[in-house]
């Protein structure tokens, strides 16, 4: 009898562990479109996204030179609309990482912190969830880099790049200034870069978002900006 006892608590532990660690499918289907919906406009605006832009610059009977405008307005709609409910889920069950949601669901709600104005205030639950592998080391240190760039600072890994309007001689907006924001210690940057699992390299990095790579100092940006 007693040995019956003990085979049932240990079944009943292990249902019970089993149900603990089960994928929460509703939320993670969820997260799935809010990426989808992170994702909507953000395609037509990158690097290579030329022909998509001029495509959809037609359909919606826009100038090709305006759809930028318009797109980061529908984008931004959206980026307001899901911030909402990403902080909603993070107040109910703390980041929806890996072992709640799955790959790669649980880097959805990190998506949408990552373009929203709320970083600084997300930034600890974002490290929390990659040290404890919830989350891949290297979605917190491109948050890390972006934080930093937005204090003024200089970024570790040189993930991020940064642009300004350029004034003509006509004082109207020229052409954009396009950079990889500066790095600090950039000699051992790939270093660092591999060390928290990047596969590519910062100059790499920096092709992919359709930027030459250039090291540069804090100095020099304020003067490229005239401050």
């Amino acid at each position: 009898m007693k040995f019956l006892i003990c085979n049932a608590f240990l079944l009943l532990l292990f249902v019970s562990a089993g149900a603990q660690g089960k994928i929460n499918v509703s939320l993670k289907k969820e997260l799935d479109s809010l990426f989808v919906l992170d994702q909507k406009y953000r395609e037509f605006m990158g690097p290579d996204a030329g022909p998509k832009a001029d495509s959809l610059a037609k359909a919606v009977n826009i100038p090709r030179s305006n759809i930028n405008g318009y797109l980061w307005q529908q984008q931004n709609r959206i980026d307001s609309a899901n911030l909402v409910r990403i902080e909603k889920i993070i107040a109910q069950y703390g980041y929806p990482g890996k072992t709640l949601v799955g790959t790669p669901a649980n880097e959805a709600a990190y998506y949408v912190l990552q373009h929203s104005p709320k970083i600084k205030q997300y930034f600890p639950i974002i490290e929390s969830a990659a040290r404890k592998g919830e989350l891949p080391f290297t979605r917190f240190a491109t948050m890390q880099d972006r934080l930093l760039m937005q204090e003024g600072k200089e970024q570790i890994y040189g993930t991020q790049g940064y642009g300004f309007a350029s004034e003509g001689a006509d004082g109207k907006p020229g052409p954009m200034q396009m950079f990889i924001w500066p790095v600090g210690d950039p000699k051992n940057v790939n270093r660092r870069r591999k060390e928290a699992g990047f596969p590519d390299t910062v100059e790499e990095n920096a092709r992919r978002l359709g930027i030459p790579y250039k090291v540069l100092t804090l100095d020099e940006v304020k003067k490229m900006q005239g401050k």
